[in-house]
């Protein structure tokens, strides 16, 4: 079985005014669709951020794949290399953290290799990653405050502007009333911290026996995010990312016992060992996009094992092939100690065939059959397709977007 055909599809994906330290979601996030077809007819299935430095990227590996081995990811790797010599981030300039190209053009292939070879096999992916301890994903509620739909928008407005405490506290009803969800994260970093203080005391008061998190993606000061542990002691399960790089978080580590954790100072196995070293994190985030795919997500769950780190998994604006991958791996990965994230309540679009999922008790059951355990809805690609071209939206840009509703907005970070 080799490889005989690469298809990169480009789509547009309407989304909602989520709001966060550095600006607000665009109309549309952009995601890659890829398909691998083999020469016995079998095709893998992959999905991957769809901005363009990715984009690019993937287009310019696409072709070098032909005749690869799809059970040899060094190979692949070694693919991915030769024909991205320059290296580089995926990221645009607004965010808050960068990966690697080369890792997150393997893992977007490699996850479709891995689709391959259990088609092939006819075996679950998470056997081809040393067995399920788990057949359901524990997920919780990931909250954000937002805007109302701009009259330009094309995405159903979910929930209207939630911009207070109390808004808040009511979103998180709704979620937790439709998904069922255990434990409940905010995107924080976007009010003054003393409002997002008493927006966590007012949902532990509403949902008292739920986990509680909150990530401000570096917005604070290690003055600020001291005051707020104080404020929040005994209510968080952990902080994420409350400040700004691996040294700042390890200055605030050192003066309290609240557990943070990271997706934005640990994104390569070698800050791995840099956050144990400064004792900087408690919990790492993973995420099979930029971790070198689902084998290098289970790889670092091994490591976390071995620093004893907690573990936890990373959400970005996804559709179900990846969403499928996620759980494929969390099945695999015996010390997943927190409920995953998941941006997926937040649109309504699908791209595998059945439509959208459904959480059950804030879970999700692990898709059956070889593979992934999905397929692909040609029609629904090919409307999120021409939505794309129609659009022109090409990177994400949430400062700029910013400016359409606060004209006078600057990105600062740490803000407070």
């Amino acid at each position: 079985m080799r490889i005989a055909d690469v298809r990169i599809t480009p789509i547009a994906v309407p989304d909602v005014p989520l709001v966060n330290t550095k600006g607000v979601h665009q109309r549309v996030f952009l995601r890659a669709v890829i398909e691998l077809v083999t020469d016995t007819g079998l095709i893998g299935l992959g999905e991957a951020y769809g901005a363009k430095r990715t984009l690019d990227g993937l287009q310019a590996v696409a072709p070098k794949l032909d005749g690869l081995d799809p059970y040899h990811f060094r190979d692949l790797r070694s693919r991915v290399e030769l024909a991205l010599p320059e290296g580089g981030g995926v990221n645009a300039p607004t965010a808050l953290a960068d990966h690697k190209v080369v890792d997150v053009v393997y893992s977007a292939f490699e996850i479709a290799c891995l689709d391959l070879i259990g088609k092939h096999t006819d075996r679950p992916m998470y056997d081809l990653l040393g067995g399920a301890v788990r057949q359901d994903i524990p997920f919780g509620g990931y909250l954000f405050f937002k805007f109302a739909n701009l009259p330009t928008a094309i995405s159903t407005d979910i929930f209207g502007k939630v911009m207070t405490p109390d808004a808040m506290v009511e979103e998180a009803r709704e979620i937790v009333g439709q998904y069922g969800y255990r434990s409940l994260k905010l995107k924080g970093g976007v009010l003054e911290p003393d409002l997002e203080v008493e927006t966590m005391l007012k949902l532990r008061e509403a949902f008292p026996d739920h986990p509680l998190r909150i990530d401000p993606m570096g917005a604070w000061t290690v003055a600020t995010a001291k005051h707020v542990v104080e404020k929040l002691d005994g209510v968080l399960e952990y902080l994420e990312d409350p400040v700004r790089g691996m040294d700042a978080m390890a200055e605030l580590s050192a003066q309290i016992d609240m557990p943070l954790a990271t997706n934005l100072v640990v994104v390569e196995f070698e800050q791995v060992i840099e956050a144990v070293k400064k004792d900087a994190v408690q919990i790492v985030l993973s995420d099979h996009h930029y971790w070198r795919g689902a084998t290098g997500a289970i790889q670092l769950g091994e490591m976390c094992r071995a620093a004893n780190l907690g573990v936890s998994m990373h959400s970005n604006s996804h559709l179900g092939i990846s969403l499928a991958a996620m759980c494929h791996v969390a099945a695999a990965t015996p010390n997943l100690t927190y409920d995953c994230d998941t941006h997926y309540p937040w649109y309504d679009r699908e791209i595998i065939k059945g439509g959208r999922v459904t959480f059950k008790d804030g879970k999700l059951r692990v898709p059956e059959g070889p593979g992934l355990g999905v397929k692909l809805d040609e029609n629904a690609v090919a409307e999120l397709h021409t939505l794309y071209n129609e659009m022109m939206i090409v990177d994400r840009d949430d400062t700029d977007e910013m400016l359409k509703y606060i004209p006078d907005y600057e990105r600062k970070v740490p803000r407070w």
